[in-house]
């Protein structure tokens, strides 16, 4: 399959570039849905220029999770917001423990469980694409990234986690753009592990 490697980096370089701009207030969620398709398309290009479908399999497959986990903490804060409402409408004594808010409550935590499974799911696997990336490509910044977002996701109940995440998504950038292509890398990898010819002329014994 003839696959442009340059067009296919960029677009991979260019959709990560749009995911770090998605914490922008207001827009940033536009530039994040637009970021995720440059990075696939980019991603499945760079999986057929390799010739392995696990990269392009593996990030598609952490996206899939990543919008669960949206979707999941998206509905605790509605039911938060609904519980909390219950308890403060029509009263005039302010705040009141109602059965609406405890099933608000229940509900927001259990989002909140199900959003941070989901989004170690979905880092666990495009820690994966970034580390078959490095492999394939030899650029250590992807092997940075897998770490820092593995990281980052496990530490995402806390700030910092949120802050490595960033931080591996520019790594992510800096390896895209940096990729070099098969005949300019120092050592192209092999299928299975397997060692390349030596280019060295044999020695005839005498």
């Amino acid at each position: 399959m003839n696959v442009n490697f340059e067009y296919s980096k960029t677009l991979t370089g260019e959709g990560s570039i749009l995911l770090l701009l998605s914490f922008v207030p207001y827009a940033g969620w536009i530039l994040g849905i637009i970021g995720v398709i440059l990075f696939l398309r980019g991603i499945k290009e760079l999986g057929n220029y390799y010739q392995d479908k696990e990269i392009y399999e593996d990030s598609l497959m952490g996206v899939k999770y990543y919008i669960v986990a949206l979707i999941a903490a998206g509905i605790a804060i509605a039911a938060i917001v609904i519980g909390v409402g219950s308890a403060t409408h029509f009263t005039y004594k302010g705040f009141e423990l109602t059965a609406g808010f405890g099933a608000g409550l229940v509900a927001f935590l259990g989002g909140l469980v199900i959003a941070f499974i989901f989004y170690i799911l979905a880092a666990m696997h495009l820690k994966k694409t970034f580390n078959t990336l490095a492999k394939n490509s030899g650029e250590a910044s992807f092997t940075t990234a897998a770490n820092l977002l593995w990281l980052g996701s496990l530490l995402s109940i806390i700030l910092v986690g949120f802050i490595l995440i960033f931080i591996a998504w520019i790594f992510a950038t800096i390896g895209s753009f940096s990729m070099k292509s098969k005949q300019f890398q120092p050592y192209a990898p092999q299928p299975n592990g397997a060692t390349p010819p030596s280019t060295q002329p044999s020695q005839t014994q005498v």
